[in-house]
Order: structure tokens, then sequence, then C-alpha cells
């Protein structure tokens, strides 16, 4: 298994208590898909450089997943699906 750093960026716009289960649904998915989340920080909320679907503001989140190729790869493809996700990065950690 390989380890991957996944920062999204979810609507501001939404009540508190939906980015929170959105996020929450993420870490669900990645366990129902056969990965381990390694660690999950919020970021909290923080204004955008340039608007990004009419958005301003995003709430930002950071996890760090064990998982397979093929694990990520639907990972991202369910994950861009979600209309409420501004933005995904998805980042392979080499082994130090």
């Amino acid at each position: 298994m390989n380890k991957y750093e996944v920062m999204f960026i979810v609507k501001a716009t939404m009540e508190s208590e939906d980015v929170k289960k959105t996020a929450e649904s993420f870490k669900k998915l990645v366990s129902e898909l056969k990965g381990k989340v390694a660690e999950y920080k919020e970021l909290g909320q923080k204004h955008l450089a340039y608007p990004i679907k009419k958005e301003l503001n995003g709430y930002y989140f950071l996890m760090t997943i064990e998982a397979d190729k093929e694990t990520i790869q639907e990972f991202d493809r369910k994950i861009r699906l979600d209309e409420n996700v501004l933005r995904l990065l998805i980042i392979r950690k080499d082994e130090e």
C-alpha cells in the first residue's frame, strides 16, 4: 500500500453541519474502498485566491491515506462527482 496526501476544498456557503458530513462521508468512502485514513485534519475556512465556481471562500481538509492505486483512482472518481467539492489534490508520498 502507498501513502497519499489528499487535500480538498468544500464550499463554505453550506451549513457547518453539512461541511462536516461531507468530509466524514469521504473518510467513510476510503474505508469502504479498502483504504485506511492515517491522518485527518480540518484546516478551516479560508479566502480563496480567486473565485472557484463563483465561491470566494472554501473549507479546507487534509487527509493522509494508505491505499493501493485502484482505491485512489476510485476515490478520486467518486469525490469529483460531489458538487460541493471545489478542488481536489491527491499526491503520492514517497517513502523516506
